[in-house]
């Protein structure tokens, strides 16, 4: 299957590291190498690269790996295609616009005769199921709300909407307007916070450490939410299967 990662935090924040080593698993195994992609909010606009290639070898990903975007809220994927061929439209995350405001989706897991009913502005571009449940996600949440509701509201209805796409198969999610990050697990997501004390990291898959303490100041605080734990020496929490998290300010709320 595909790899998630999503990045929350309280003060705009690079993802080099994670990232570092996020990549490096598109292709290690010879696995998640259809694509990949990466978004990251910067106030109500939005960086997004996509490539057809593995992020191992992509220029595009070296330059991530290089290039200390720093936001609030990232979303990343690796590819491993079971459902559409490997071009560049089905490269997640995908973007939309509701509300006045930019959507970032991903998704993780296979949804089985899926084929939601979508007669509104939300149409797919590629042939993924995973783009086509963001767009029945839009759809269904612009029906319902004529304006952003609040979060509290919001996750209760993407609750019941995860786990209505979760009855074709597998919904590991992730999704954010650059205010919160919400991450629906149906198998695998785990998280972790990093804050004061900052320790050091060292990456599971390949030879780098970092520490924290060294790049942060006493008031950071950064959520990492990825399918596989990314550090070898950090407590990595897991999801509980069918739990849908809300991120805000680095931690889950």
């Amino acid at each position: 299957m595909c790899q998630l990662l999503g990045m929350n935090c309280n003060t705009p924040t690079d993802i080099v590291f994670s990232f570092t080593g996020f990549a490096y698993r598109a292709g290690r195994t010879g696995e998640h190498i259809d694509g990949w992609g990466i978004a990251f909010f910067e106030g109500r606009a939005v960086r997004h690269f996509v490539d057809h290639q593995a992020a191992l070898v992509s220029p595009i990903a070296d330059l991530i790996r290089r290039y200390p975007i720093k936001s609030t809220n990232v979303i990343a994927h690796i590819r491993k295609a079971t459902v559409g061929s490997v071009i560049l439209e089905n490269c997640h995350p995908f973007i939309r616009e509701m509300w006045g405001r930019y959507w970032v989706f991903a998704h993780n897991g296979d949804l089985k005769d899926y084929h939601p009913e979508l007669d509104g502005p939300y149409q797919p571009v590629g042939s993924t199921d995973s783009e086509r449940a963001f767009c029945w996600i839009l759809q269904s949440l612009r029906a319902r709300f004529a304006s952003r509701p609040s979060r509290e509201v919001l996750a209760e209805a993407l609750r019941g909407l995860c786990a209505g796409i979760a009855t074709h198969g597998t919904f590991n999610m992730m999704l954010s307007d650059g205010t919160e990050l919400y991450a629906h697990c149906s198998t695998r997501l785990h998280y972790l916070v990093r804050q004061h004390p900052f320790a050091t990291a060292s990456l599971s898959d390949d030879e780098v450490t970092v520490n924290f303490a060294e790049v942060t100041t006493p008031d950071d605080r950064v959520a990492v939410i990825v399918t596989e734990p990314l550090t070898a020496n950090e407590t990595w929490l897991p999801f509980a299967s069918g739990e849908l998290k809300v991120f805000v300010d680095g931690a889950p709320v």
